[in-house]
């Protein structure tokens, strides 16, 4: 379904947000009339984003009119941040209107062979990491989806790209038909999103889909401890942990065939997850036809985005990392995992459904003390009983100057929340910043002295 044009068709598109404004500004583009529903009041929508689609001539409806709205649609796109339980959708899939993901739409505008990216963990920095190595090496490409520009807006503008590195969600997989990459990247997968997904394995399936439409001329970057259904393209495995692999770890270097391929000391990255980005990034270049020379020196000089495990400053012998884009279990875990010191683990945040219990030994072996915030905080506490310290803060900035004055010198302040940050902020990167200005404006033991604070000082 490639070249599809939608001139004069009326198209609907669910959600007035980043991805479903560039849904409809390309679709407007082709000449569709094109209507944007979105349940929320158009006073909690972005006025900018609204004025834009209006002056573009995108007819808008918000509120419950959105929910309510009987009009006849040929087709509506599904942004992903739209439920597809929610009374919006729900109005469309009871009138059988065919109903595709953003994703879909932008991929079928698309000229040039896609690079999709999926884990529950990982995606956005080795798609950035595949992006600025293809770029060095002489393929232009941008890292796009569901980072950076979402796929439709980069297909409306049309580039001269030679290949694009799309980072996919499970929820932008959900309702793709075509979507087809010559290279897909499994990292990883672990529990998630089960306040959208009835059960873990609905979320997998959904994840599953990135598979569907490649061919056996067409490549899978694969985790190699993954079990897979059967998938039609040729595989390469890789694995920090597992010696069955195409890429794998030894002597503290990257290895392809038994040959040492990437010091990890050459590289500004840490800890085991971050290596198994290297090797998905490695593979998915090979794939592309570049060697390994070629590929290493940008590899080298990637500066890993804020946010992530993110070493902010040290106070009075205290480390303070901020990993605020940990927004699961398994970000975590992993997290806890690359620590050699004893830690002070600030977690919390929105209630997605699932439990903290299966943290609970490592957080035994890791942690000294815990400092909990938001929604889930009694419930982690309860899963964490008996485990370790749990103490619950009324805010971030309560729980960093609770931290600030239980952390002994030679241990680790870690912010790792382990869930989203909706029930407090706009986005984890907002909690980030928060959390990353909060520490930078702690005191440290001399300058208290220095200004003669003979009490505890409160931010």
């Amino acid at each position: 379904m490639k070249n599809v044009r939608y001139k004069n068709q009326n198209i609907a598109v669910l959600g007035a947000g980043l991805s479903g404004s560039a849904a409809a500004l390309l679709l407007r583009s082709e000449g569709a009339q094109v209507t944007v529903l979105d349940s929320a009041e158009e006073k909690n929508l972005l006025k900018s984003t609204l004025n834009n689609l209006r002056a573009q001539g995108v007819h808008v409806i918000c509120g419950a009119a959105a929910d309510d709205d009987s009009s006849a649609y040929d087709m509506a796109i599904l942004s992903p941040g739209i439920d597809p339980a929610s009374p919006l959708v729900r109005n469309f899939l009871s009138r059988g209107i065919e109903i595709i993901s953003e994703l879909e739409l932008g991929w079928r505008f698309c000229e040039i062979p896609v690079i999709a990216v999926t884990g529950t963990n990982g995606k956005t920095t080795t798609t950035e990491l595949l992006a600025q190595m293809l770029n060095a090496c002489g393929q232009r490409t941008i890292a796009c989806g569901n980072i950076g520009k979402p796929l439709s807006e980069v297909a409306r503008e049309k580039q001269p790209f030679d290949v694009l590195t799309v980072e996919v969600s499970s929820f932008q997989l959900e309702a793709v038909r075509t979507f087809h990459p010559a290279i897909s990247l499994w990292l990883n997968f672990a529990p998630d999103h089960l306040d959208r997904y009835r059960s873990v394995n609905d979320y997998r399936t959904a994840k599953l889909r990135i598979f569907e439409n490649q061919t056996d001329t067409d490549v899978a970057v694969v985790n190699a401890i993954e079990k897979f259904p059967a998938i039609r393209p040729r595989q390469i495995t890789f694995s920090a942990y597992s010696t069955q692999a195409d890429f794998q770890l030894s002597d503290g270097a990257i290895v392809y065939q038994n040959q040492a391929v990437l010091r990890l000391s050459d590289t500004k990255l840490r800890g085991l997850h971050n290596i198994e980005n290297l090797m998905a990034t490695l593979a998915a270049g090979m794939a592309r036809g570049l060697s390994f020379p070629q590929m290493a020196p940008a590899l080298r000089d990637y500066e890993p985005r804020p946010h992530r495990c993110e070493f902010v400053r040290e106070v009075d012998g205290v480390d303070y990392v901020n990993d605020s884009k940990a927004t699961n279990l398994d970000a975590v875990e992993k997290a806890l995992r690359a620590q050699t010191k004893p830690v002070v683990l600030i977690a919390g945040g929105k209630d997605k459904g699932f439990t903290f219990e299966p943290l609970r030994s490592l957080v035994k072996e890791k942690v000294r003390s815990t400092i909990l915030i938001g929604e889930m905080a009694q419930s982690i506490s309860r899963s964490w009983s008996g485990a370790v310290k749990c103490e619950m803060a009324t805010s971030l900035a309560d729980a960093v100057e609770r931290a600030h004055g239980g952390a002994r010198p030679g241990e680790v302040v870690l912010f790792s929340p382990g869930t989203s940050s909706f029930d407090m902020f706009k986005s984890y990167a907002d909690r980030g910043d928060q959390f990353r200005a909060l520490v930078q404006a702690l005191p440290a033991a001399a300058s208290r002295r220095d200004a003669g604070a003979a009490l505890p000082q409160t931010h």
